[in-house]
């Protein structure tokens, strides 16, 4: 069976291929080519790197559509089908022979060669010799960003340029721009046989379906397109005769079934579909809307951000027997969690199943070093123990971490489907790797994790695991592969001979780091515990001492929310079962000033704040942070650690710290601080300084100088200053996360219940347009305004915004939405012509409210 896919992810050894209908499949490294295979089997038998032999991370991106075949459909042991795919030219065209070529064709190739004046290109097709120019490629390879050569292995999507000598010569192109505008015809004289997915071709509805429609195209074609691949902004508009786009997906050899998609990023060739943003996968939407239920496939919904779920039948509840029809009518809503994205369809897979939704784990990406976690003996096997945690999430329990002890017969102590209880090791989402240890005094131990060299600082007290013993001392692992040495002076306070007799592999140890060079990663470390370290049972002293190790600055907890205070939040960190207590100050709860306070009186007791970032780890408490802006800044590595980094000219997130009369202190992630003196706070003169700034507002400020002798940093705030390029994509990027959270705050009230009024402010959204009567004119030329929708609250609308229009009391007038301030319980709206033409297009933020320096007003 022939497939259009979409690379999911690149490994090192496969691709994970994205298909229609919500499937996957795999791409093993020896299906790429018949010149990429032989070039593995020789670094294989050579037992050396080629040279020219590139890694498939090197060649493939995830996004890129690929033509497959489906080499095999294999059973697991968990029932799930596997499906094993091939791009290897020579199987997917198998059907293309000299005489079927003809010129305009687009079909799939591979570079078997790299020449002087250009590239042989393999197509699969015997007796053909394939030259794809130089000059054909430029555009193609700049556009790649993947080094000035094609590589051997690369798929490509071909357009036949010229025919010579009845097939045996063919000369390709890649150019985007032909490829683009590529249109399979019948003077192509294809064949069933020869039929290629990712074809587009012009088709004419046959007959429309519930479930999708009959096409019929190139003469003597026809296809079927399902209801996931009609496009959905023209679903209930198609008819029979009507003539449009469409793109071949898969052609079945013995039902003889074409699918086709008529979703726009197919329809033109060398495409690709939207993705799905990384912190949508796995979120739990409160609310999606049925849009349509089908009883032997499932149900589509709109989710609250606008886009379109899929859930099969087996995720609309627990179990067939519970499934009940009439919960799924159109306009139904229900709670359901992202499980994954189907690339190929567009759409977001979802579940309804309530052991789906409170799952902690979705993915590998999910998992963490050193986390803890539950799952079920999956299959023992000669290396160690397979464990799954999670619905397509396995790990490896190696031999040596079967118990405390080494087990020499395993199946003893564990069968098929028991419950354990693991401690993460090593989590690699990109090898899709799991290396669990079931040692209950690594699982149960309460010392802090030590996962890389950075986090070996001098005197941590930790646990692991001996991995050698030998007569120079003992080498111990810990997590992430990260290991050090105990010399033999620092085994015990006696000396001792012979190491090996006393220390065995796998043995769980406590051990003090003695010294560390992260960059050689090279830890001395030593079983002689110091005597001042504070006692295991005396919880209250090492409670501070724990919390610093573990929480380092940048790292993200989900949070719950213990107390409301006057300047902030009290917090449980859920990733230490509550048992660690932190604060959010008011002025950390976002990177706009308003928008802090609105939420601090939004959120209640028991609130769940998920990915916020540690600030701090000084005082009583841990302090956290929930400003984008500075967490981006520091994932990003965007941050100075310390003064000796600084350096004139850098760009750094920070926020305000004081608003001093000569200026405004800036300080930065880490504990870095900056004074911006008043000529160097604002483009505009500053009479002011606490016109411009407040207390805790986020702000980008540029390094003017430094002076190490006194530490101290001069920084500039100036708008014009601070950009680092493409200033009005910042200042959308802000714009964008304001609008964000504000949605989150109405959510909030609405959610729980708060008093009429401030239900209304939730939904005066901007750009929304309003049926009101002019109540009074002022002086200034402005005009105050009432109106049922607006009880209790202050509408106003400036001169400019009048327009043209003289009123007068009284009056009743349309007027939309420019800004609401919920705090002081303000709207300002507009009147003008132009803006209420176009409301749906345009919004725009009051230029008279103040905002923080980074996000520049919207004035018209």
């Amino acid at each position: 069976m022939l497939l259009l896919g979409c690379i999911k992810e690149v490994s090192e050894y496969e691709l994970v291929i994205s298909l229609p209908n919500g499937l996957s499949g795999f791409v093993p490294v020896t299906q790429i080519s018949d010149a990429y295979s032989k070039m593995l089997s020789k670094e294989v038998a050579q037992g050396e790197l080629l040279e020219d032999l590139n890694s498939l991370l090197d060649m493939y991106s995830p996004g890129t559509l690929v033509r497959c075949i489906v080499t095999s459909v294999e059973k697991r042991a968990d029932g799930r089908r596997s499906i094993k795919l091939s791009i290897d030219p020579k199987k997917v065209n198998k059907g293309l022979n000299t005489s079927s070529l003809a010129s305009g064709m687009l079909l799939s190739g591979s570079v078997s060669s790299v020449e002087d004046h250009g590239y042989l290109i393999d197509i699969g097709v015997s007796g053909t010799h394939a030259f794809l120019p130089r000059q054909k490629a430029q555009n193609y390879i700049k556009a790649l960003k993947r080094g000035p050569d094609l590589k051997i292995g690369q798929n490509l999507n071909c357009i036949i340029v010229e025919v010579k000598n009845e097939g045996r010569v063919v000369r390709l192109s890649v150019d985007r721009s032909e490829v683009a505008a590529s249109l399979a015809t019948e003077r192509q004289n294809w064949t069933f046989s020869n039929l290629l997915p990712g074809l587009v071709v012009k088709a004419r509805v046959q007959k429309v379906a519930p479930l999708g429609m009959k096409l019929s195209f190139l003469s003597s074609f026809t296809g079927i397109v399902d209801f996931m691949h009609m496009d959905p902004e023209k679903s209930m508009n198609y008819s029979p005769d009507q003539v449009m786009k469409a793109c071949i997906l898969s052609i079945h050899p013995t039902s003889k079934v074409v699918r086709l998609t008529l979703r726009q990023a197919f329809l033109q060739p060398g495409g690709s579909p939207n993705q799905l943003s990384s912190d949508r996968m796995g979120a739990v939407v409160e609310e999606s809307t049925v849009k349509a239920f089908y009883k032997q496939f499932g149900a589509i919904f709109e989710l609250d951000d606008g886009t379109l779920g899929f859930a099969r039948l087996k995720h609309l509840s627990k179990n067939r027997k519970s499934l009940k029809p009439v919960a799924f009518k159109a306009g139904c809503k229900h709670k359901c969690r992202i499980i994954d994205y189907s690339l190929m369809d567009e759409m977001c897979i979802v579940s309804l199943k309530y052991q789906v939704i409170e799952a902690r784990f979705l993915q590998y990406q999910d998992i963490h070093t050193g986390d803890v976690v539950q799952g079920k003996v999956f299959a023992l096997k000669p290396i160690g123990m397979q464990v799954k945690v999670a619905d397509g999430i396995k790990g490896l329990v190696p031999l040596m971490h079967l118990a405390d002890v080494i087990l020499k017969q395993p199946e003893k102590k564990y069968n098929i489907g028991d419950e354990v209880r693991c401690r993460v090791l090593e989590c690699n989402p990109e090898g899709r790797k799991l290396i669990l240890t079931l040692k209950k005094s690594l699982v149960q131990s309460k010392l802090p994790v030590l996962s890389s060299y950075e986090d070996a600082k001098p005197g941590v007290i930790t646990h692991g695991f001996v991995v050698c013993a030998r007569e120079f001392g003992c080498i111990v692992k810990f997590y992430n592969d990260v290991k050090g040495l105990v010399p033999k002076n620092e085994l015990n306070p006696e000396p001792i001979s012979c190491p090996d007799k006393v220390f065995h592999e796998g043995q769980v140890v406590k051990v003090m780091v003695l010294k560390c060079e992260p960059q050689q990663e090279r830890l001395l470390l030593s079983f002689r515990l110091s005597s001042k370290s504070a006692p295991e049972d005396k919880k209250e002293c090492s409670l501070k001492k724990k919390q610093e190790v573990k929480y380092q600055i940048g790292e993200m907890v989900d949070v719950k929310v213990l107390k409301k205070k006057d300047n902030g939040l009290e917090v449980s960190i859920l990733e230490d079962e509550g048992k660690v207590i932190a604060s959010i100050p008011t002025v950390h709860l976002s990177d706009f000033v308003a928008t802090c306070k609105l939420l601090w009186h939004c959120l209640q007791e028991g609130d769940v704040l998920p990915r916020v970032m540690c600030l701090s780890d000084k005082g009583e408490h841990i302090i956290l942070s929930r400003k984008s802006a500075v967490i981006s800044a520091v994932q990003e590595e965007q941050v100075v650690r310390s003064f000796s980094e600084i350096q004139p000219g850098m760009l750094l997130t920070g926020y305000v710290r004081n608003v001093m009369p000569f200026g405004v202190f800036v300080e930065f992630p880490f504990g870095v601080t900056g004074l911006a003196p008043k000529v160097s706070m604002s483009d505009k003169f500053v009479t002011d300084t606490k016109d411009h700034f407040e207390v805790g507002q986020t702000v980008i400020a540029k390094v003017m100088s430094i002076d190490e002798e006194k530490q101290r940093v001069l920084l500039n705030l100036k708008v014009s200053e601070c950009s680092s390029g493409d200033s009005a994509a910042e200042s959308f990027a802000l714009l964008n996360q304001y609008f964000k959270e504000m949605k989150e705050i109405r959510n909030l009230l609405r959610r729980k219940g708060e008093p009429s009024m401030a239900r209304d402010l939730c939904e005066l959204v901007p750009g929304k347009e309003l049926q009101l009567v002019v109540q009074d004119m002022k002086e200034d030329g402005s005009a105050l305004f009432s109106g049922s929708c607006v009880t209790g609250l202050t509408v106003t609308a400036t001169r400019y915004h009048l327009g043209d229009k003289n009123l007068v009391p009284g009056e009743k007038t349309k007027a939309l939405v420019l800004h609401v301030d919920a705090l002081t319980s303000k709207v300002y709206v507009s009147l003008r012509e132009e803006l209420l033409k176009q409301r749906a297009k345009q919004v725009c933020v009051h230029g008279s409210q103040r905002t923080p320096s980074t996000l520049p007003s919207c004035s018209t």
